[in-house]
């Protein structure tokens, strides 16, 4: 497997960066600030990061999908790193600039040591905090952002189950036709993914209509794996959950 491209502290790197491509200096004065570089220093002092640099370079990722702070930052990448907006976008794009900094400071306090704020971050905040880490969501979004870039998707229509959790997560109409779509992400550019017991049925029903859209390299650059008729097209040993009671199936080799 490839070595990782993940920073260690990949998620609170993107929540700075984008508030600091979003809301510039009255980002940094959310926590005292007056200075990039006084807050800078302050990542490296917590041990976020081990150089200003690295704190810089994560607003430069975001800078070119916000054009109002005038910053070109990393334009040259084009949309590559497109999809960390839409993931924070999705779950904190709406929140004013003190809103936002309180859920980076709710992050610091339960990842790093010995730092407080005098925060009360909403009900709703910490619901969407704790899909931060989901690495199911994130894919999701990706797809739905990007599927028409998918041979056999470019001309569908999208239509949302995940809410249903009737084994898959959109129905793909293309005229009279349709797919169903079950998105897994994978951080690295190759791994596995299981199926819960509703997933693996449904492919057993649908067969060659039920099509898994393997999102990989979401620590890095994302790409689709494509795989129809997963049942019949890969290897999958059963797991019993017995906590649970459940049962859920799992890829025996990794795809790449």
């Amino acid at each position: 497997m490839n070595k990782s491209n993940k920073h260690k502290n990949y998620d609170i790197l993107n929540l700075i960066g984008y508030g600091l491509s979003k809301f510039d200096n009255s980002f940094i004065s959310q926590f005292g600030f007056s200075t990039k570089t006084d807050f800078y220093n302050y990542c490296v002092f917590i041990k976020l990061a081990d150089t200003g640099s690295v704190i810089k370079n994560r607003m430069d990722l975001f800078d070119p999908f916000f054009p109002e702070n005038n910053r070109k930052g990393w334009w040259q990448k084009g949309n590559t790193y497109i999809h960390r907006k839409h993931f924070i976008d999705n779950l904190f794009g709406n929140e004013l600039v003190k809103e936002y900094a309180d859920i980076v400071k709710m992050y610091l306090q339960e990842n790093f040591d010995n730092i407080q704020f005098q925060t009360i971050p909403k009900p709703i905040i910490k619901s969407r905090f704790k899909k931060l880490q989901e690495t199911g969501l994130e894919a999701e979004l990706y797809f739905i952002n990007n599927y028409h870039n998918i041979d056999i998707f470019k001309n569908a229509i999208l239509n949302d189950a995940r809410l249903y959790g009737d084994g898959y997560d959109f129905q793909m109409n293309i005229n009279s036709n349709y797919y169903l779509a079950e998105v897994k992400g994978i951080r690295e550019e190759k791994g596995r993914f299981r199926l819960t017991e509703n997933e693996y049925k449904k492919a057993q029903e649908y067969k060659e209509k039920y099509i898994i859209s393997v999102v990989s390299g979401l620590n890095n650059i994302p790409n689709f794996i494509i795989i129809d008729n997963p049942i019949k097209n890969l290897k999958f040993k059963k797991v019993i959950i017995s906590s649970q009671e459940r049962n859920e199936y799992h890829l025996k080799e990794n795809i790449c």
